[in-house]
This record gives C-alpha cells, sequence and structure tokens, in this order.
C-alpha cells in the first residue's frame, strides 16, 4: 500500500478530531469507541496519557452527526463535511486511528513509532501502512495524530476487518518508562457493537466513485501494458516464424 502523505487536509482531520472531543459529552459514540491508558513511573519523574480512537461506522456517523447539529449546517453542507471526512480517513483502503498522547516530567521517545504500535486482528498482526511522523519525534507536552493501517491483508488481499469480531491495538511498552512496569498497552474494540451505516448518501456515493475511477485507470495502465507485451510476443513470434521458413527454405 501506498504511503500517504500528511497534508493540510490530514490537518483539517485532525481539528476535527479534536472539535469531537469537546462533543463527547453530547452523544456516548463519541466516547464508546476510545480507549484510554494512564501511567505514572514509581518515582513520579513521569506520567503518561494515551487514548486511542478508532473511527468505526458508528462513530462516524455519531462524529458527522454531532458537527452538523453544532454548527447547524443545511444537508448538503452535512453530505460535503461527511465526504471530505471519509476521503480524508481513506476508509476504502485503511483502517484509521486517532491517538492522543500528554507527557509531563521525562520526556517519552517512541519511534520508530510504527515499531512500537501494532493492529491485530483474526490473530494476525499488520503494522500501520502510514501515521504522523511527529510521534518519531521527543514528545513532551501534548501529541496527537492519526496511525493508518491496511484494510487488506498484504499477502491475501483479503479485507481484514471481514468476519473479525474485534479488534487489538498494542502499543509496546518500551516507549515509555511509565509503562516499563504495566506492560503492553492494548485495548479491544467489540466489532460487533458497531452499528454504524456510514456507507448510505451522497457522501459515500461520491467516495465510490472516487474509488472506481481510481480503479478504472489502473486498469486501463495494466490493460496497456499487457498489450504491450503481446504486441513485443507477436512481433517476436512473426520473427522466429519467419526465420524458420528461411531455413526450410534451403
Amino acid at each position: 500500500m501506498l504511503k500517504r502523505k500528511f497534508t493540510a487536509s490530514l490537518i483539517l482531520l485532525l481539528m476535527l478530531g479534536t472539535s469531537s472531543l469537546a462533543a463527547e459529552t453530547e452523544d456516548p459514540a463519541l466516547s464508546a469507541w476510545s480507549h484510554e491508558t494512564n501511567a505514572t513511573t514509581k518515582e513520579g519523574d513521569q506520567s503518561i496519557r494515551i487514548k486511542a480512537t478508532y473511527y468505526s461506522n458508528e462513530y462516524v456517523d455519531a462524529l458527522v452527526a454531532s458537527e452538523a447539529e453544532r454548527n447547524m449546517w443545511t444537508a448538503d453542507e452535512m453530505e460535503n463535511y461527511k465526504y471530505t471526512l471519509l476521503k480524508n480517513l481513506n476508509l476504502a483502503e485503511a483502517i484509521p486511528f486517532h491517538i492522543d498522547m500528554y507527557v509531563r516530567g521525562m520526556p517519552m521517545y517512541a519511534g520508530p513509532f510504527d515499531k512500537h504500535i501494532t493492529l491485530m486482528v483474526g490473530g494476525k498482526k499488520y503494522s500501520p501502512s502510514d501515521y504522523d511522523r511527529r510521534f518519531n519525534f521527543k514528545i513532551l507536552g501534548a501529541r496527537d495524530g492519526m496511525v493508518f493501517f491496511p484494510r487488506y491483508d498484504p499477502k491475501t488481499g483479503k479485507e481484514i476487518l471481514e468476519g473479525a469480531r474485534d479488534i487489538r491495538l498494542i502499543f509496546d511498552s518500551v516507549i515509555s518508562h511509565a509503562l516499563a512496569g504495566k506492560g503492553d498497552v492494548v485495548w479491544v474494540w467489540d466489532l460487533t457493537k458497531d452499528r454504524g451505516k456510514i456507507a448510505g448518501g451522497r457522501a459515500a456515493d461520491r467516495l465510490e466513485a472516487d474509488r472506481l475511477i481510481k480503479r478504472a485507470e489502473k486498469i486501463r495502465a495494466d490493460r496497456e501494458a499487457l498489450q504491450r507485451q503481446i504486441d513485443a510476443l507477436n512481433s517476436e513470434y512473426n520473427d522466429v516464424n519467419k526465420r524458420i521458413d528461411e531455413l526450410q527454405s534451403h
């Protein structure tokens, strides 16, 4: 899977995630898909808080509805917001999480970040396909960003979440002195409780159209590449037969 660059659109997404935190008291679904861990060293020289939010269908639905109500959006404005959100989350290709950290005392060093966070689905472990590179640097105070895992298994091509009852996000305890005594952080999300329906509506249709256009372009490029190979083989085949005819005519 191709790496995705953190552009202004993803900065916008982080802002959306921040605004959703303020709205958590309005809709239980906005907090139901988050897990949080707090830890402090015995000496008290470092304390950390790590929070992870999984963008489930229900969470996305609740976030869109909450923002629409708070901003008194029209139906078109709500659909535009939903389209932007779904596109930035890259739900067609990725499993997105928002990670929020706060560190006091000694700084935390979590880099290389993609080596210390793992998604487990159905007994298989997956590394991030992309993440906010700021997690690789010294963390002191607040730090938040997105982490994306592949939606499709790199080896089988099958959708990772298909048939899965739960997912587990695992943080390696070596990233923090405060976690050293507690062991790895393991958060579990029950997918059977995800009753959201983000697949409907104009925003989802636009996203599906974007995906199909992108897929059609790839198919066209692949077909042209195959045609060039066929043309080259046909040319070589004709040359071989021509040479055979020449040899047999002597």
